[in-house]
């Protein structure tokens, strides 16, 4: 597929000057970028091979796996197979997914689950055997979880854990991760910046990209705050491939209270049976389709944004209070102590709750082993595209795909790194932008470019909006993407700006609706369904 709207974000290389011979720097053999469950992963995988520093940008805790409440899509039930499971994620994918590669995940899946529970991972039981939830688009139940709703936390603890016990894997938190340093196409390390040290170089023989998604660029979102898409612009400054990059999630139900963090409403609270209404109490989702509530996440989303729209309210409502209560209070312990916080007692209320984005299904393009087209960079997890999730995700298959593709990629990664010479400082001259006179309100920009995209590049999308979107984003690139700054917070916002524009071009360029990218003005799928592909140069 080909875009049609002019040149993609003209960005500078590198965000900030660089002389490699006046900064500080250190060395490893395998760089990951990311602390989530595909960044763990890898760091584990590669330091069986060699020496590999985790580079993250807050505590190592937090990322988006930390949140994941639903749990990890795998066959174990007797009446289940991987050819259901493939068939499942490559339906709801519309046309886009690559079947060897979802054939490779879900049969892999099992194994990569054993070895959490070998590491000490407490998933849920029944009759002594793994809990199985059915979530939206699966034919089966297959979703193992932990702790009812805190299947993201369980992992997370438990590949921490482990990288701890890894004696070849260092860690680095609260350090940010500018731009990765490329020579002739050939990643060989990164920026970095901490308040500590303040700039300096990472050499290194390999580089794992994880660094997560961008919900951050949408005012509504389940995302953390650190989800603002540093490395789906760091990746596209270094010449990486961006695929299918206006493919973005949005998840039918977070939480609605004014003042309230979006905070998910598990996809599972359905599963368990809970119910759709809107503010007369009627249930909808069977006029949407077949599988009401258990639809696939792209129909409900805009299932509920019509409702909205015709009832005239802010919200829906989840209705799980035809459900045991002690069922409900097993099953999703955060969910109720959430909502207790805002009166709502949900074995007796009806829970508001709204769309909100959540997954970016586009990313880096890499191929089975995680490599991306520039030489010794790899990227697993949210940041890549790896050809499992097509137009849309299937529940549950994201913290599956980190898992396969961290193990892959890092091993990978790692494989090389040993087989090299050790890593060594090289020479980099990037002057970089002159400083512009000049005060920026960042937080104003911010605040403008997530509105913008929530109302004009969101669940439902047409030309007109999607022109008046672009153009006013590449208003605010023109006097912000070529500023020098000193911090994150500049960093944050250039990095935001250059993915939400690069999502609004293709979105534009895509004259079709397909799985999570609905267009007003092309609601059919065009024939034959076709990747898009974005490169800086």
């Amino acid at each position: 597929m080909t875009a049609s709207t002019g040149k993609p974000p003209q960005v500078p290389r590198y965000l900030i000057p660089i002389d490699s011979s006046a900064l500080p720097h250190l060395l490893a053999d395998v760089l990951v970028v990311g602390s989530g469950a595909g960044g763990l992963r890898a760091a584990i995988e590669a330091s069986e091979h060699a020496q590999v520093l985790v580079v993250t940008k807050d505590e190592l805790k937090e990322s988006n796996t930390e949140q994941a409440q639903g749990g990890i899509a795998a066959v174990f039930a007797a009446d289940d197979s991987p050819a259901e499971h493939a068939k499942d994620t490559t339906t709801v994918g519309c046309g886009l997914c690559d079947p060897q590669v979802v054939d490779s995940v879900v049969t892999e899946a099992p194994r990569l689950i054993r070895d959490l529970v070998d590491w000490g991972a407490a998933f849920d039981l029944e009759d002594g055997e793994l809990a199985l939830a059915r979530e939206g688009g699966h034919g089966h139940a297959r979703v193992v979880h932990a702790h009812g709703d805190a299947t993201g936390h369980e992992i997370e603890r438990t590949l921490m854990r482990k990288v701890a016990g890894c004696k070849n894997v260092r860690t680095l938190e609260h350090t940010f991760l500018v731009d990765l340093l490329t020579v002739d196409n050939v990643c060989r390390g990164a920026v970095v910046w901490s308040q500590a040290r303040g700039v300096a170089l990472i050499w290194a023989n390999a580089v794992v990209l994880a660094a997560g998604g961008a919900g951050q660029i949408f005012r509504e979102t389940t995302n953390p705050p650190i989800a603002t898409g540093d490395g789906l612009a760091m990746a596209y400054r270094a010449g990486c491939k961006l695929q299918d990059i206006e493919f973005v999630q949005f998840h039918p139900t977070t939480l609605y209270v004014a003042g309230a963090a979006r905070v998910l409403i598990s996809e599972a609270a359905r599963g368990e049976g809970g119910i759709l209404v809107n503010k007369r109490g009627e249930r909808f989702m069977q006029r949407y389709s077949p599988m009401k509530e258990l639809a696939p996440r792209d129909i409900v989303s805009r299932a509920i944004l019509e409702e909205m729209h015709q009832t005239n309210d802010t919200s829906v409502y989840l209705d799980l209070t035809h459900v045991d209560p002690a069922r409900l209070a097993a099953r999703f312990p955060r969910i109720k102590e959430l909502c207790t916080l805002f009166d709502i007692d949900i074995s007796e209320d009806r829970i508001p709750v709204c769309p909100s984005a959540h997954y970016m299904v586009g990313g880096v393009k890499v191929d089975a082993e995680g490599r991306t087209n520039v030489d010794r960079l790899y990227a697993c997890g949210e940041v890549a595209s790896t050809g499992l999730h097509g137009a849309n995700r299937l529940g549950s298959n994201s913290l599956l795909e980190s898992l396969v593709f961290g193990r892959s990629a890092g091993a990978a990664a790692g494989a090389f790194a040993a087989s090299a010479d050790p890593p060594s400082p090289l020479r980099i001259q990037e002057p970089g932008s002159d400083p512009e006179a000049g005060e920026i309100d960042l937080d104003d920009v911010r605040s403008s470019l997530r509105s913008a995209m929530w109302r004009e590049v969101g669940i439902v999308r047409e030309a007109g909006e999607l022109r008046r979107a672009l153009q006013q984003m590449q208003f605010w690139s023109g006097y912000v993407l070529g500023r020098r700054f000193d911090a994150p917070r500049g960093w944050r916002v250039q990095n935001m700006l250059t993915v939400a524009e690069l999502i609004t071009q293709v979105a534009l360029a895509r004259e079709e609706s397909r799985g999570v990218h609905f267009r007003s003005d092309f609601p059919e799928p065009a024939e034959p369904p076709k990747h898009s592909l974005i490169r800086r140069d």
